[in-house]
């Protein structure tokens, strides 16, 4: 048989006080009751001594000032990057043409990719490197007018053999006048997934064939 306990026997479920704020802190409000009692309390002879007290009053608007436009900034700066997550999102399944050295050759696709011409040249070479540095096969382009040059690679060395899938290196050099010039390569790439930056750093693109991109190397998306 349960017994009735009086009311004022049963333990209290109600939520714990709020803790009082920190005596150690004070806010803007509490400033100016200081500075009106420091003004009922004055010396009339004295007055200038409340200068330094004043000056600790603008200083505390300015410093509070500061700490709402820090506030705004931060939550500009979380806006920004929550808007270019979701284009960098909208790259997943895309191909995009990237400035890189490195290309993936697939099983049943070649390794495509161009080079940028400010003018005219009398040459254009592309090496293509296996994981060595070895150079495996040579692509000649001869002579080319300003622009976009493009390129594709099927998989064959120099031998005629096929190359496996994978990643390999590429190196452009042109010939201008008596001049040899290394130039960069712009390379397709299929975009897998998007990782997102944290503590300052920059988003980055994964590719098919485990390779990694910036979103400032992307020059173009098909």
């Amino acid at each position: 048989m349960s017994s009735i306990r009086p009311f004022d026997d049963i333990p209290s479920l109600a939520p714990p006080p709020p803790k009082a704020q920190s005596q150690a802190e004070l806010g803007q409000a509490d400033f100016l009751k200081l500075m009106i009692t420091q003004f009922q309390n004055q010396d009339p002879f004295k007055p200038m001594e409340n200068g330094e007290f004043l000056g600790q009053i603008a200083q505390f608007s300015t410093v509070s000032g500061i700490d709402d436009l820090n506030s705004g900034f931060d939550s500009l700066a979380t806006s920004i990057q929550d808007e270019q997550a979701l284009k960098a999102a909208s790259l997943v399944g895309r191909t995009v043409v990237a400035e890189t050295n490195v290309g993936y050759l697939g099983s049943d696709r070649p390794l495509n990719g161009s080079v940028e011409l400010d003018g005219y040249v009398s040459a254009v070479q592309i090496d293509i490197k296996d994981a060595s540095g070895a150079v495996i096969q040579r692509l000649n382009l001869g002579e080319q007018r300003a622009g976009i040059v493009e390129f594709s690679w099927n998989g064959q060395d120099g031998l005629g053999e096929q190359r496996e899938a994978g990643n390999y290196e590429l190196e452009a050099r042109i010939l201008r006048g008596n001049q040899v010039e290394n130039i960069p390569t712009l390379v397709e790439a299929d975009v897998q997934s998007v990782t997102l930056g944290r503590q300052g750093q920059g988003m980055t693109l994964n590719l098919l064939g485990g390779g990694e991109l910036s979103l400032g190397r992307i020059y173009r998306i098909n």
